[in-house]
Formats: structure tokens, C-alpha cells, sequence
């Protein structure tokens, strides 16, 4: 799921679900960076940028996505 219209798509509790599970793969992948065992850095931009489609639908619906973790 990279597209802005894939993410409109979905009901809010799948959207959360997307940000939470984007947001935990974020994390992997900066641990991963830090520790040396990341081989395609640029998985790292693209998990950010789908991370922030999914941030900017949830944001034009008016959801709180600080809650979300």
C-alpha cells in the first residue's frame, strides 16, 4: 500500500492500523541503520513517505493520529 488513493480507501481503524504498523516499521529499519545491518538504505524514504500519506489522510479526515502508536 504506497498510493494516497489506496490509503483513502480504507475505513479509520484500517488507516490507524497502516500508521501504526508504518510507525513500528520506521523504527526497525532506524535500528537497523544504527546498528549497520541495513543494506537498502532507501527503504528508510520510502517507509517515511508512506508513512506520511498515511499521516495526511488521517489528518483531511480529522483524525488524531498522536494518539496512534
Amino acid at each position: 500500500m504506497s498510493t494516497a488513493k489506496d490509503f483513502r480507501d480504507l475505513q479509520d481503524d484500517e488507516l490507524a492500523e497502516q500508521i501504526r504498523t508504518a510507525r513500528k516499521d520506521i523504527f526497525g529499519l532506524r535500528f537497523q541503520h544504527a546498528t549497520g545491518e541495513l543494506e537498502n538504505t532507501a527503504g528508510m524514504r520510502s517507509a517515511k513517505r508512506t508513512l506520511a500519506r498515511a499521516l495526511t489522510v488521517a489528518h483531511e479526515r480529522g483524525i488524531d493520529t498522536n494518539g496512534i502508536r
